[in-house]
């Protein structure tokens, strides 16, 4: 499942993937995987992501039903 909500987060900030990807430590390919919905990012990870773009883990990774 794309994880537009991280896309849309990332984009508000002005972080292309590449930046985002330094800030958390992990390539620009993990971060275009993870909102393509191709990589199912650890929880280490996406707490390092919600940090980076000022968001909770509910506003970006949980799934509606």
């Amino acid at each position: 499942m794309k994880n537009k909500r991280m896309k849309l987060a990332r984009i508000e900030r002005d972080l292309s993937q590449a930046q985002l990807a330094e800030k958390v430590g992990v390539t620009r390919q993990t971060i275009g995987l993870i909102e393509a919905g191709g990589y199912n990012p650890t929880l280490q990870l996406c707490i390092s992501i919600c940090k980076a773009l000022d968001k909770t883990l509910d506003e970006l990774f949980w799934e509606e039903d």
